[in-house]
């Protein structure tokens, strides 16, 4: 029982530090006219950050409006990705 429990906690921290992000896997931002901001990461995937500074959810493929008008085409839905790249100085990494 106890290495079952032990497995179990060392796959969560290796898989929590496998989605694990900071601010330099970001090549791109966009504030968006609600006041939110979609990121960019590395791979092409995004993630929006709520005018609040959270992560939050946006369906693939939801079309987003920049503040300049420009439409962007939501690609992934990296939200703990990015809430791992936001709160990364809480952390301490």
């Amino acid at each position: 029982m106890y290495n079952e429990l032990a497995f179990a906690a060392l796959t969560t921290v290796v898989s929590l530090s496998a989605i694990a992000a900071d601010m330099s896997d970001i090549v791109k931002s966009y504030a968006l006219r609600d006041g939110s901001t979609v990121h960019v990461f590395k791979d092409g995937r995004m993630g929006v950050e709520n005018p609040f500074g959270r992560a939050v959810s946006v369906k693939e493929g939801q079309v987003l409006e920049a503040k300049d008008g420009t439409k962007i085409t939501m690609k992934g839905n990296e939200v703990i990705r990015l809430d791992s790249a936001l709160n990364a100085h809480r952390r301490g990494h």
